[in-house]
């Protein structure tokens, strides 16, 4: 509720953007064309529509096929899932608020908003990273005779979203809040407010949910490379050995560049406005990163299924 007052009297933000009483659930701002907020709906209606074909596609055929269902397809459907709840709460609702202008639905649709969006979107992240750890685990074998197993791929699901849920929780209970956006269409954690709880929450979100996974899909992907290479290597063989080297090589780096074209981002901008809450940033900048990270449902399911022979 705190940050809701703090936008009722306009601290968030600089006063040549808007007048000092500028409400997001009440009107747009001032300072944004409305073709600019149509163009943004245009950009989501895209983004929306394509992620919930795809999205629900993996989902489907996961299901109405038996070979399918292995345990490491568990873990890929479980990021479809995620995405396709991305889209299907935040990537609607973002439709509909930029149709307006700005987030006409109220303070509550803004916290349920605010959370479904981190939630699904940690999931998401998190789930990227369990199957880079699944995939380094099976090739490099590290342990002797690892082998995923259902109950193993279910036990790291139950893992991705207990841990998202921990969090992503605190801000609805008191540890930060869920606030609207500097544009005003979107809602998402408070980066701006340069109180102590607000900012040690977010150290430790950004932490926790974006440069562990992070690292864990770097060093499962670089083990993964380096082990193919000296098998490679071993063998011998510059023909059929190396192709696949290759063409897992190629995967990797593009895995490893959308994931950071998708958070890099977004991740970059709630550091930069925790570190200095006084910043002052246009709106439409800072709207960037966010729009940024709900393109990742729709890469995601290209990169993961579709690119995938297997």
């Amino acid at each position: 509720m705190d940050a809701f007052r703090a936008f009722e009297n306009g601290s968030l933000l600089p006063s040549y953007f808007a007048p000092a009483r500028w409400d997001p659930f009440r009107r747009p701002l001032d300072s944004i064309q409305p073709w600019q907020f149509r163009l943004l709906a245009a950009v989501m209606l895209l983004v929306t529509s394509l992620s919930l074909a795809e999205n629900l596609a993996v989902i489907l055929v996961t299901f109405k096929f038996k070979q399918l269902r292995q345990p490491v397809n568990y873990i890929i459907v479980n990021l479809s899932v995620a995405d396709f709840l991305v889209s299907l709460t935040g990537g609607t609702i973002s439709f509909l608020t930029n149709l307006k202008g700005y987030f006409f639905m109220g303070y509550w649709t803004c916290i349920l908003e605010g959370f479904a969006v981190t939630f699904f979107g940690i999931v998401a992240l998190w789930s990227l990273a369990l199957l880079a750890f699944e995939r380094y685990v099976v090739i490099c074998r590290p342990l002797r005779n690892a082998r995923l197993r259902g109950k193993h791929a279910a036990l790291g699901i139950v893992f991705v979203w207990s841990f998202s849920f921990i969090w992503t929780i605190p801000p609805t209970t008191g540890w930060s809040s869920y606030t609207p956006s500097k544009i005003g269409t979107t809602c998402e954690p408070n980066w701006y407010s340069g109180a102590y709880a607000d900012r040690t929450y977010i150290i430790t979100f950004f932490t926790t949910c974006f440069i562990i996974p992070l690292l864990v899909i770097l060093v499962s992907y670089g083990k993964l490379v380096q082990k193919l290479k000296k098998v490679s290597d071993a063998q011998g063989r510059l023909g059929t050995t190396r192709r696949p080297e290759r063409q897992v090589t190629r995967m990797v780096v593009f895995m490893i560049i959308a994931f950071l074209i998708c958070w890099m981002p977004y991740a970059t901008f709630s550091i930069l406005v925790t570190a200095y809450p006084s910043i002052e940033l246009d709106p439409r900048l800072a709207a960037i990163p966010a729009f940024f990270s709900k393109t990742a449902t729709v890469y995601n399911p290209i990169i993961y299924v579709f690119m995938n022979k297997q």
